[in-house]
């Protein structure tokens, strides 16, 4: 059961015991003033403060020296002189009747949910405190003026509240603060001069409010026992006053992100203390003065992104600096040598400057470097070799200069490395095998210069790739199968090179890839058909390759692909329609063998331009660069071909009885005069016999309603079909087709009418004798006999057709 549920109970018997009390003559006890202010001010919701009881199970008066987060003076039986709260997420309004126990000096509520304004009234009561702590909770309002009686306060803290309107005049009398923290509020005044007034302050600390345009008291310089002056991000302006080289004592001196302008004081030399130097993100201009060399405790020093220029003077860098921030600015020259003898150097930002010449090279010899940003400046000649000498080394950013040579083979040895950045550059030669391997890397850009070589199969220990970038280089050969086993890869940019070969199938592996650049290569085959994998890919650009085959229809169900460009390649067949699942902003297919009707979602302005340079694409509608489809559909065209052959056909049959009957009489044969009647058209060498014992049952090629065909080959290697008329059944029905073929086929000479070499008839036989076709018959072709007809597309059968109905009539007397 949690404290709340006794209130009732708890608070008769603080009455009793009151009663007792005041009978004796005695006032509240430290320990009644606590539990009557829990009650009464403050929500304990996770019963953190349950111990805080009067009265324990054996009924005896416990002592609040136990109690959580109660200090007394001295042993259990002392007075009350701290109460800290810290964490214990309580909420109410500001429990001021603590201030009632006549010994707290140190009061803390600090990170808990309490709420609300705090009156002078009420905040007076605690006019003996010495330590007042209410940061990190929801306070608003005005922050209150404070009696003079607050003449023994050292500590206040009400940061990161929501305070907000001036500083109370009043907070300018604390004779005794030593910790002003005002910090990330929403303050909105401005420094008032009256805080150099308190000269015990070692920490002043304003950060993070906005307050309006202003310029930081010229005395500043008065506070000669600060040590920290944490002022980002207040709007001020001006310059930095001349009398801030007078705090000796200054360990941090952060003035970062304000609107200060004019030169950096000389007199900032007299900072002999200050360890950090935080002056970035500003207006500042000028050179950086000499006296900065007297500086000599610094360790961090930033001034970037400002407006200052000139060259580094020697003596900064041969101060003991860890952290050096010189970045967006205008520094020419050369950087100091001396800074390379610096041992304590630890991070080295020089980026967005002017600086040239080489970098020294006995830079990271002697210091345990861990970061190194010198982009977009002017330097030259070779990356120094010593980088990572101490293997600590885990940022190396150099892009945008005209550093050459090869990059160091000692790099391959830096296993601290996560992140690269070397692209925009005239390095060269091949890229070190270990370095490609190098287990830590996350980031690897060497993109825009001259290296050569191939990605060797160590590249499958850089497990933790996410983004590889390699494009406008001359790498060659093929991509190794172990860029699959790169699981975490999102960016792999390799465009612009001489890759060739296949592009790996098992690619389509990696599930995180975002971006797949691989245009202007040389890459051949045909792409992943299986690219189901690829769930959160948004860009797929291999323009400019040489890959063929059909654009696989899978691409089509990839849910965030958006820009797609496979150009200038020889891909061919139809574009599938599942294409136009896609939500492109980008979709580029020009340049290819592609045919067919575009899809319609792809058949206007937006996309069209992504469709030249493929001639045998069509269009369903009017466009500018495609040619419309022809009106007949693929559903007609059977119909119409259909019609026309039963047409064709009725007419061959009409012109085939028409020579039966007209042309019966034409051969009267003597079949009493000979055994055999024979008519020969061409000298073939043939006689009776040996066609006679070739018609066997092993040689039959065919059977139809007329007889059978038998093939027959001569000893001159001449190959022929003998097709044999039924006999004596069929005996006046046969002599009339066989008379009909032999008077038809016999005069005429045509490349595309086979020939009729030989005929003989007698009572039990009718024999005609053709050249033998090796591919079959046109029934053949048409009817798809052994596959044959699948090699005729309509528009060749028509032709067929339309040819053999001219031929009939030609025949026809």
């Amino acid at each position: 059961m949690r404290t709340s549920d006794h209130l009732p109970i708890i608070t008769i018997l603080v009455l009793l015991l009151f009663a007792s009390k005041v009978a004796n003559g005695s006032s509240f006890t430290d320990a009644q003033i606590l539990i009557n202010t829990k009650n009464l001010q403050i929500n304990d919701s996770t019963d953190a403060l349950s111990n805080w009881i009067i009265l324990n199970h054996d009924h005896r008066e416990t002592t609040p020296c136990k109690w959580t987060g109660i200090t007394c003076a001295s042993g259990e039986e002392g007075s009350v002189v701290g109460i800290d709260l810290s964490n214990l997420s309580l909420s109410g309004e500001f429990p001021y009747n603590f201030c009632r126990i006549r010994t707290l000096k140190n009061l803390s509520l600090y990170n808990n949910w309490f709420n609300g304004s705090l009156s002078t009234e009420s905040v007076s009561i605690c006019s003996n405190l010495r330590v007042l702590n209410i940061s990190e909770n929801l306070f608003d309002g005005a922050l209150p003026e404070l009696e003079p009686e607050f003449e023994n306060l050292e500590v206040l803290d009400v940061s990161s509240c929501s305070f907000s309107g001036e500083i109370p005049v009043s907070f300018g009398r604390f004779s005794s603060l030593k910790i002003l923290k005002m910090n990330s509020n929403l303050l909105s005044g401005s420094i008032p001069p009256f805080l150099t007034n308190l000269t015990e302050l070692t920490r002043l600390e304003l950060a993070f409010n906005p307050f309006r345009e202003g310029t930081l008291p010229f005395d500043i310089g008065k506070l000669t026992k600060l040590e920290n002056l944490w002022l980002p991000n207040l709007n001020l302006i001006g310059e930095i006053p001349e009398s801030i080289g007078r705090l000796s004592l200054l360990k941090n001196l952060d003035l970062s992100s304000n609107r200060f302008s004019g030169s950096i004081p000389a007199s900032i030399g007299g900072l002999k203390s200050a360890e950090q130097i935080l002056l970035y993100n500003n207006n500042l201009s000028g050179t950086l003065p000499e006296s900065f060399g007297e500086c000599t405790s610094l360790t961090s020093f930033d001034v970037s992104q400002n407006s200052l220029n000139g060259e580094l003077p020697a003596k900064v860098a041969g101060l003991k600096l860890e952290i050096l921030h010189l970045n967006d600015n205008f520094f020419v020259g050369s950087v100091p040598r001396e800074i390379a003898l610096n041992r304590n150097l630890r991070i080295l930002s020089l980026f967005n400057n002017s600086f040239s010449g080489e970098l020294p090279a006995a830079l990271g010899r002697f210091a345990d470097l861990v970061e190194v940003d010198v982009s977009t400046n002017n330097f030259t000649g070779e990356l120094p070799r010593d980088l990572c000498l101490t293997k600590k080394l885990t940022t190396l950013i150099t892009f945008s200069n005209r550093f050459s040579g090869r990059l160091p083979d000692e790099y391959g040895e830096c296993d601290t490395l996560t992140y690269v950045r070397i692209q925009d550059n005239q390095l060269s030669g091949p890229v070190p095998e270990k370095f490609w391997g190098l287990e830590g890397l996350t980031h690897l850009e060497l993109k825009n210069n001259s290296f050569q070589g191939v990605i060797p199969s160590s590249i499958s220990n850089a497990s933790q790739l996410e983004k590889l970038l390699l494009g406008s280089n001359e790498f060659s050969g093929s991509l190794p199968d172990q860029l699959c086993g790169l699981s975490n890869l999102v960016v792999f940019g390799a465009s612009g090179n001489n890759f060739s070969a296949e592009i790996p199938k098992c690619i389509t592996q990696l599930k995180e890839l975002e971006k797949l650049e691989l245009q202007d290569n040389a890459f051949s085959g045909e792409l992943p058909g299986e690219v189901s994998s690829w769930v959160k890919l948004s860009e797929l650009d291999v323009s400019n390759n040489q890959l063929s085959g059909e654009v696989p229809v899978s691409i089509g169900s990839l849910p965030v692909l958006s820009y797609l460009d496979l150009s200038m390649n020889r891909l061919s067949g139809e574009i599938p329609k599942e294409l136009g699942n896609l939500k492109l902003s980008v979709f580029n297919l020009s340049d290819n063998d592609l045919h067919g009707e575009v899809p319609r979602v792809f058949d206007n302005q937006f996309f069209v331009s992504g469709l030249k340079g493929n001639p045998e694409l069509c269009s369903a509608s009017e466009s500018v660069l495609i040619p419309k489809c022809r009106k007949v559909s693929t559903k007609t065209i059977p119909v119409y071909l259909i019609v026309l052959l039963v047409s064709v056909f009725f007419l061959l049959l009409g012109s085939f009885i028409w020579l039966l009957t007209s042309r019966s009489n034409t051969f009267k044969l003597d079949q009493k005069q000979l055994p055999w009647k024979v008519i020969a058209f061409q000298h073939t060498g043939l006689d009776e016999s040996t066609i006679l014992t070739s018609m066997t049952n092993q040689n039959v090629i065919g059977r139809g309603g007329s007889g059978q065909v038998f093939k027959v080959e001569l000893k001159s290697g001449q190959k022929l079909a003998v097709k044999q008329l039924w006999g004596r059944t069929r005996n006046q029905e046969m002599k009339s087709v066989f008379e009909c073929e032999v008077e038809t086929l016999g005069w005429i000479r045509h490349s595309n009418v086979v020939k009729l070499l030989y005929a003989c008839s007698s009572d039990e036989f009718r024999i005609l004798v053709y050249e033998y076709m090796e591919n079959g018959s046109l029934g053949d072709v048409l009817h798809g006999v052994k596959g044959i007809g699948a090699l005729l597309n309509w528009p060749m059968r028509f032709k067929i057709a339309l040819g053999c109905s001219v031929g009939v009539i030609l025949l026809a007397p």
